[in-house]
């Protein structure tokens, strides 16, 4: 199979922007779906695959519309479950176990949420079934993981790169190899 583009972009600033939103369905602010509108419209796709949370799925589902093409709703590319931590303000969390979190988020997940590898698998499973140019509107952790999966970043790599809302990453993706290179970031 050939190299195909994958645009992985984050959704636009959501309701309760800056808590750990996670599996809770937050709606998005008008604002942040033309920001996702406005960054699809030079990029290059034929498929159109969204998160099933609102925040993304709006979105996703205008740019499908604008496009003529059909919305693909994947629960695989939600957020990181933040269980217990859903809707938080990190501010006010216990800043050790936050700490933890971020350090190891395999080995001190979120108190009744998913691990680091439970997310990787997930959005793994997610990108076997892409196969062609596709624009993924989905989420931070879920844009990390899918660099882990690809590009074979560790946690802190992926916690190094910046994805502010409506933020796109582009790659090449190798399906054979489940391999990708980073052709662009717009932030």
């Amino acid at each position: 199979m050939n190299a195909f583009p994958l645009h992985l972009m984050r959704h636009g600033a959501p309701q309760l922007a800056g808590r750990l939103l996670g599996h809770l369905d937050a709606p998005p602010e008008a604002e942040g779906i033309a920001l996702c509108i406005e960054r699809a419209r030079h990029l290059d796709f034929a498929r159109v695959v969204t998160s099933d949370l609102a925040r993304a799925r709006a979105p996703g589902a205008a740019i499908a519309a604008e496009r003529g093409i059909e919305l693909d709703v994947d629960r695989r590319w939600r957020e990181l479950n933040f269980g217990d931590w859903e809707g938080a303000d990190p501010a006010l969390l216990p800043a050790e176990d936050l700490a933890r979190f971020w350090d190891d988020p395999d080995g001190f997940p979120p108190p009744g949420g998913e691990s680091w590898t439970d997310l990787r698998a997930r959005i793994g499973d997610g990108l076997d079934v892409l196969g062609e140019p596709a624009l993924v509107v989905c989420h931070a952790g879920a844009i990390r993981a899918a660099l882990a999966v690809l590009c074979g970043f560790d946690v802190r790599q992926g916690w190094a790169v910046d994805l502010p809302y409506g933020a796109v990453l582009s790659l090449r993706v190798w399906p054979e190899g489940r391999s990708g290179q980073i052709t662009g970031l717009t932030a």
